[in-house]
């Protein structure tokens, strides 16, 4: 342990106790730390309370300054007449028009202040600049009229949710999922035999998609809750009953699959009283109807219980104002470009429409007519007969694919040419011209832009106060102790203090490009990322975005040593050949968990080998012996085998009272009086070390192993 002496150092200092030192005393490093800390702790009991800061502005009223630092009126009053004298002031509504005032006021009451924009003037000048597309006021009651149902069916994987869908619109979309499980919100408007209309949205049921249900909650008016008899309550089930009450929309609960042997409908309906979701059978307000999908048994009975539900909460619209609706998912369609599934919640979509969500904005029709005149002009004249606005992708679709020439209140649709892919869940709301989508974009630009210089301010404000704290700790504490004691014990105990320097992660690391075929599908991945806390190896998102994989997704990848995952999006051959010729890996998934099973994959590839050991074979020494081997002394332990088998060409350890003595090769094993490589369980034999400094004891436990190196695994996984 290293010692100095504070006589010979720095004869003329004294203690960090403030004793003078005695002759000849030498202290260690860890009685130096000691003393360190004590007068640290000196100093944090002196420490003064932190000043509080007070935002301060022109035109301030005294109730304003009383709730601004938690004082009364009367309080504030008195100290403003102390402050400045020759004014008076009265009452809690009074005006400040001198900043200067009030920051005389505040530092008389002990306050540091600083001067701001007035939040009222700065909130009101946003509104009066506003270039916004805001939505409209709520229409005029004469205005509305009954509009059909959005009904959202949400439940756990694997319990029938499209199954039922398909039974209700006579299709087959199971057979079209990847994996058996819906892994996007699925849209559609079913026209019942009563003639009534309901909208269906189909959440995913798998733990990934947990956003999707929630944005599904809250778009909808109804949630119909399938859950198998057979199965019950699960995760997932339980989670969209909590979607349901944060959204304050209304259940009805599809008991499926009742016509399975193992079916308990009533366990069910117990297992839902958990969850304060009471049916009706038990005093409650919600329906719950046994079904069977695969089969078509009670369906009608459920469209019954949805249609009356509807009427009961009296659903209206109003179907002449601006278009206003929501974006579900926007995706890139080949022949149509990026589009996005919206549901209609005011006014009547039509072609000449001029929409924006977001930072996004569709041009419906407009530009389409042009584009398709100008194919029409390289044609036969006979071809202007025809509708120009089939000629190319642009347009309003249906859920079947049909093109609309307009869309109601509720309808799902498909609204093509945008510009950009809108986010799932943006509100879309109607423009009147291409210049108020321009200066409403570069508006909500512009906020976003403010957002994040607010956010960088408040990170480095941060960083600023824990600086300056540092800086005054360390003040008091050269204070304290005195300059050239303090300049001592900072060489003495803190030698390696350096400059703050930026960490690099050096360890293994993994970059991926992320492409998907809709914006639903990369947000719950994204957030299903977000999870990712492993300090082994460190993950890194390049680039994500809808649509398929392209050269500049193979180069970004190349360029930081990554790799590819395409969620249900195609490669193509060219893609594919650039790919190969840069060494850049694509992983290609169509089901969720598939391509996180991928990615684990892939991070624990990039992880180094582990060095393991293994335990081949347990010996017991019985007795020793000195032997002369080539005129040279030469120790011999002799030794029963109790578990495994010893061979020679591995290392062995020699423990003794669970201490080890001994690691590193033998010289010597013998059976008998033949040289053997190995010796089996309950046999004797002799062995012999290199270090003839080790004397072998009865007891002493010898044990055979050897050293391989092993893959690690990831400590972290999806959880699902």
């Amino acid at each position: 342990m290293y010692l100095w002496n504070y006589q010979q150092e720095i004869p003329s200092c004294r203690t960090l106790n403030g004793s003078a030192p005695v002759k000849g005393r030498t202290k260690t490093f860890e009685e130096a730390q000691q003393d360190l800390q004590k007068a640290e702790k000196r100093i944090a009991k002196k420490k003064k309370t932190k000043v509080k800061v007070i935002s301060i502005y022109r035109n301030m009223t005294v109730s304003q300054i009383a709730t601004q630092t938690s004082r009364t009126v009367d309080n504030i009053l008195d100290a403003l007449e102390y402050a400045n004298s020759r004014q008076a002031f009265r009452g809690g509504k009074t005006e400040i028009t001198d900043v200067k005032v009030i920051q005389k006021t505040l530092t008389f009451l002990g306050y540091r202040s600083r001067i701001i924009a007035n939040p009222e003037m700065v909130v009101a000048k946003k509104e009066e600049n506003s270039r916004d597309i805001e939505p409209q006021p709520p229409p005029d009651p004469s205005v509305l009229v009954r509009r059909p149902p959005v009904v959202t069916i949400m439940g756990h994987v694997d319990h029938g949710k499209t199954t039922l869908l398909d039974a209700l619109r006579n299709t087959n979309v199971v057979a079209q999922e990847f994996g058996g499980i819906t892994q996007h919100i699925g849209a559609f408007s079913v026209k019942m035999s009563s003639g009534n209309t309901i909208s269906f949205l189909d959440t995913p049921g798998h733990a990934a998609f947990s956003h999707m249900r929630a944005r599904g909650a809250s778009l909808t008016d109804i949630i119909i809750l399938v859950v198998a008899a057979d199965d019950g309550l699960m995760p997932q089930t339980v989670e969209s009953i909590q979607h349901a009450k944060s959204a304050d929309v209304p259940l009805i609960v599809a008991i499926n699959k009742m016509d399975k042997h193992t079916a308990d409908v009533e366990g069910t309906e117990q297992m839902l009283l958990q969850y304060d979701v009471i049916p009706e059978k038990f005093g409650g307000d919600v329906q719950c109807v046994p079904i069977s999908a695969l089969k078509g048994t009670n369906l009608q009975q459920l469209q019954e219980a949805v249609i009356t539900l509807a009427e009961l909460m009296d659903l209206k619209g109003d179907p002449v104002g601006n278009v206003e609706g929501r974006v579900i998912e926007s995706r890139l369609v080949t022949g149509k470009g990026k589009v996005a599934t919206v549901i209609i919640e005011r006014g009547t979509l039509k072609k000449g429409n001029l929409l924006i969500a977001g930072t996004s904005y569709a041009k419906v029709y407009f530009l389409s007519v042009i584009n398709s005149l100008r194919l029409v002009a390289k044609r036969e004249v006979s071809t202007l007969k025809c509708d120009v606005s089939c000629l190319t992708g642009r347009g309003i679709y249906s859920d079947k694919g049909s093109q609309l020439k307009e869309a109601t209140l509720s309808s799902p649709v498909e609204v093509t040419g945008w510009k950009e892919f809108p986010s799932a869940g943006d509100q879309v709301l109607q423009a009147q011209s291409e210049k108020q989508i321009k200066e409403a974009i570069d508006w909500r630009n512009s906020l976003k832009m403010e957002e994040k210089m607010d956010t960088d301010q408040e990170a480095i404000n941060e960083k600023r106060e824990k600086h300056d704290a540092e800086y005054k700790k360390q003040l008091q504490l050269r204070q304290s102790l005195g300059r050239r004691e303090y300049n001592f014990v900072l060489k003495t105990i803190k030698p390696n203090r350096a400059k703050e320097e930026e960490v690099h992660h050096e360890g293994p690391s993994l970059s991926i490009v992320l492409k998907g075929d809709v914006d639903g599908s990369i947000d719950a991945i994204l957030n299903t990322l977000d999870t990712y806390k492993s300090q082994i190896c460190r993950l890194s998102i390049i680039h994500h975005g809808v649509g398929e994989v392209a050269m500049s997704d193979i180069d970004n990848a190349k360029l930081f040593d990554g790799e590819i995952f395409a969620f249900n999006v195609p490669v193509s051959e060219t893609v594919r050949e650039h790919a190969k010729l840069n060494n850049v890996v694509i992983h290609e998934d169509n089901v969720i968990y598939k391509l996180f099973d991928n990615l684990v994959d892939s991070l624990s590839k990039r992880l180094p080998l582990r060095e393991e050991q293994e335990i081949m074979g347990e010996a017991t020494v019985m007795d020793s012996f000195n032997v002369s081997f080539k005129k040279k002394p030469m120790r011999i332990a002799g030794c029963r085998v109790t578990s495994g088998v010893l061979q020679r060409k591995h290392k062995f350890r020699i423990i003794r009272e669970e201490e080890e003595i001994y690691n590193g090769p033998i010289v010597s094993l013998k059976h008998h009086k033949s040289e053997v490589e190995t010796i089996k369980q309950d046999t004797e034999c002799g062995l012999s070390i290199s270090d003839n400094e080790i004397k072998f004891e009865r007891g002493d436990v010898i044990i055979c192993y050897r050293n391989y190196t092993a893959e690690q695994t990831l400590d972290w996984t999806p959880g699902f």
